[in-house]
């Protein structure tokens, strides 16, 4: 008999069909046995009334793997408005031992239930709501992935390992590569930015690892990045407006789809406005510093609470979820970022207090490129920029991008606590398993 899925029940009501998937819940209750299986699309129940068939069932556990075969009767009280009766059982895959968590019941998130949470990942990740999180979070890459392509960008797949650090720093992780010295990859930053000599418009979604000695709720050490880069732009404006234009366009289509299940999880309302209001960074250090009477205009960037506080102020005054940090001092740049005066053609883009991606403008002119490194104590002539320098010299026009963190992106629009969360298999300070 052809495989039905649970949520098609209801188009079968009458009709003999057979529902393939694991057990979820049992309730007996001496006369009337219910239990309730689990497929890839949702939960059916199913009345079991013959003696012989609950006997099937006797000494197993939830995760057991079961054919169930009977006739299909509306009920508004079963999920989906329809149940099984009748019902013959097959037992698959028989599980015994009693799993440590309840998979059918809510999942606590609460900052101290998350060791638990991860040590038991394999089996948390089949309740339902949890399943919703990642649900959510491949509809965000495909829109992402979606828009990107509509306006022309070709994506593309760089090496994760590398002969030297990306942007220089201690940060990285090293690993023996057939007796060399490699890392991994930081992100795709020089890559992308060949690629504009290629394609004009690239993206890559992929792994970037930061050996990052934080323990904190925004911070993995094998984190998820889109990178986007882009040529013959005419302002760093231009690529600001692009990457808020591919936010708000991914926010407003899964608020959309998902509506349902973000109800569910309790994410916050969604509040974009036509336009993403920005803010200069000093103009954020006085506001705040006004605001709350912590003086922050002595520093180069923005401290975390300063990006909780301009956002709650985009949200509650301007009515918008999203909003710019802008022209942040030169000291706090990197050498290919394209320079002005005092500040960087640099923005910020936070989402409800975090920061999701940094948006540059970048140099693009060959001999400035040179001065520029020099000018960081980068040795031009060292091998790991040989490449990335070719690019330059042989012709690459005004270009700009971000680096935008898809982890946070999940966990903002969902309203996780932490980022661990809205990551299947985290990976922390403390965490190499499961």
């Amino acid at each position: 008999m052809t495989r039905t899925m649970t949520d098609e029940l209801s188009q079968h009501v009458g009709e003999t069909v057979s529902l393939e998937g694991w057990l979820h819940k049992k309730r007996l209750l001496g006369g009337l046995n219910f239990i309730t299986l689990r497929d890839r699309r949702g939960l059916a129940q199913s009345l079991i009334d013959n003696k012989d068939e609950l006997e099937k069932l006797r000494g197993l556990q939830i995760g057991t793997v079961l054919t169930l075969t009977g006739t299909v009767v509306a009920d508004e009280r079963a999920p989906g408005g329809a149940e099984l009766h009748d019902v013959t059982v097959e037992v698959q895959v028989s599980v015994t031992d009693e799993p440590p968590i309840e998979v059918d019941k809510p999942i606590l998130h609460k900052s101290e239930n998350l060791d638990t949470l991860f040590e038991h990942r394999v089996l948390n990740l089949r309740n339902i709501n949890e399943q919703k999180i990642f649900k959510i979070r491949a509809s965000l890459v495909q829109y992402i992935r979606d828009y990107l392509q509509q306006n022309e960008f070709v994506e593309i797949d760089t090496p994760k390992l590398l002969a030297g650090a990306t942007e220089g720093g201690a940060e990285v992780f090293k690993l023996d590569y057939f007796g060399q010295t490699a890392t991994l990859a930081q992100s795709p930053q020089f890559y992308k930015q060949i690629m504009v000599g290629v394609f004009e418009r690239v993206f890559e979604i992929g792994h970037s690892y930061r050996a990052e000695p934080s323990a904190t709720t925004r911070h993995l050490t094998e984190l998820t990045m889109l990178d986007i880069e882009m040529g013959f732009v005419k302002s760093h404006q231009e690529v600001m407006d692009t990457v808020a234009g591919m936010t708000k366009a991914v926010l407003t289509k899964v608020y959309d789809q998902h509506a349902a299940d973000l109800k569910t999880l309790n994410a916050p309302e969604l509040k974009l406005a036509d336009e993403v209001p920005a803010f200069t960074v000093a103009e954020i250090h006085d506001m705040y510093t006004k605001a709350t009477g912590t003086d922050t205009t002595q520093e180069k960037d923005l401290i975390p609470d300063e990006e909780r506080w301009i956002a709650e102020h985009a949200r509650k005054q301007l009515g918008s979820d999203l909003v710019y940090a802008t022209d942040f001092p030169k000291e706090a740049s990197k050498f290919y970022h394209k320079f002005k005066e005092d500040t960087v053609a640099w923005a910020d883009l936070l989402f409800r207090g975090l920061e999701i991606a940094t948006v540059p403008l970048r140099e693009n002119n060959y001999d400035k490129m040179i001065e520029q490194m020099t000018a960081a104590g980068l040795d031009v002539n060292a091998d790991g920029f040989k490449y990335y320098l070719q690019a330059f010299k042989y012709g690459l026009p005004q270009h700009g991008g971000c680096g935008f963190g898809i982890d946070r992106l999940v966990q903002k629009t969902i309203g996780l606590g932490n980022i661990k969360e809205a990551t299947l298999f985290p990976r922390d300070i403390n965490r190499l398993s499961p």
